[in-house]
């Protein structure tokens, strides 16, 4: 039987590697808590209100509609999945006692769909008091939407583009109200090639994702300007890295690399990430804290305003993106 002796002689002996091992994980909590990033304290309610959420099914969308809905919002999930959509929102309404869960068909790569989905709101909700633009898919291999476009730029920011301005007038209506479009840090590293917006020069998934990414904070600095004087308001955020179903596309690299991020996400990155909840705050922050009710054109990080890339802040580059988008959807000025 070991003894307290034994026991101390065997730290004596390993003290440098158990100090190793005890500062390794003191960090590991520490940069974990610190990847939590902020949190959302207003106890605002939603009694009354109206919010639609894409990409609502999973992930921080289903968090952010679980917490509205907590709120007293009426929730309106528009998602490509019915199926999970239907489950859901059955799991938000049991756990927020909050019958007014709705499940719209929404897929953003198809502007047929699109447009469907706009009419079906427009024919059956009387107000839309927050719209968050949260749907998005990252890093998908080299394929197009129903529509021929790259299937990041396309889903992450042409399908939203054209949703927002179909349902601008219903959002009009319902003010005060709030437009938030779900971007990403990533956007930083994006660059808004106008020559090839579909990537088919030279195809990188990377680049074109965060080329989508910052599309978002550039469509949201120029509806901004375009929504002077409404009374509603349109803000861009980054929700932090959060462990959600985004990563779901590495299946179609190769087996090295797909080997390599499955090794980094489900070994070590997924257990350091945001949890949905956690991704979910500045979202949430965003829809609806009271003292950020006239705040417009901001990006926000971690529950709080933060300066985006100087090429988000491109307003001669906002505005071209905002004409050149108008084409490729087929957006009039009456659509």
């Amino acid at each position: 039987m070991e003894t307290y002796s034994d026991a101390c002689d065997f730290i004596q002996d390993h003290k440098v590697a158990l100090a190793c091992i005890v500062t390794t994980a003191c960090s590991l909590i520490a940069f974990k808590k610190f990847m939590a990033g902020g949190v959302c304290r207003s106890k605002a309610h939603m009694n009354g209100k109206t919010v639609l959420i894409t990409g609502a099914n999973t992930g921080i969308g289903k968090e952010t509609a679980r917490d509205l809905a907590h709120r007293g919002a009426r929730v309106l999930l528009a998602c490509r999945d019915v199926t999970k959509a239907e489950r859901a929102a059955e799991d938000i309404r049991k756990s927020t006692e909050n019958e007014n869960v709705v499940v719209y068909i929404l897929d953003l790569a198809s502007l047929k769909s699109v447009r469907q989905c706009a009419n079906e709101v427009l024919t059956k909700e009387t107000r839309l008091d927050v719209l968050i633009n949260n749907a998005g898919v990252m890093w998908t291999p080299n394929v197009k939407t129903a529509d021929g476009f790259d299937m990041q730029f396309g889903t992450n920011h042409l399908g939203h583009f054209l949703f927002t301005n179909l349902l601008l007038d219903l959002v009009k209506k319902s003010t005060p109200s709030r437009i938030i479009n779900v971007s990403s840090l990533a956007h930083i590293r994006g660059k808004i090639n106008f020559d090839d917006l579909n990537s088919e020069k030279g195809f990188s998934t990377m680049k074109a994702y965060a080329q989508s990414k910052l599309a978002n904070v550039l469509f949201t600095r120029e509806l901004s300007k375009r929504l002077q004087g409404t009374n509603v308001t349109a803000n861009s955020l980054h929700p932090g890295v959060v462990a959600t179903e985004l990563v779901r596309f590495i299946d179609n690299y190769v087996l090295p690399v797909r080997t390599f991020i499955n090794l980094m996400y489900y070994g070590l990155v997924k257990h350091l990430n945001k949890t949905p909840v956690q991704g979910a705050q500045t979202t949430i922050y965003c829809a609806v804290d009271p003292g950020i009710e006239n705040v417009s054109g901001k990006y926000f990080s971690d529950c709080a305003i933060k300066e985006e890339a100087p090429q988000a802040q491109d307003d001669e580059a906002a505005a071209r993106l905002w004409k050149v988008s108008e084409e490729m959807v087929g957006l009039t000025q009456k659509s």
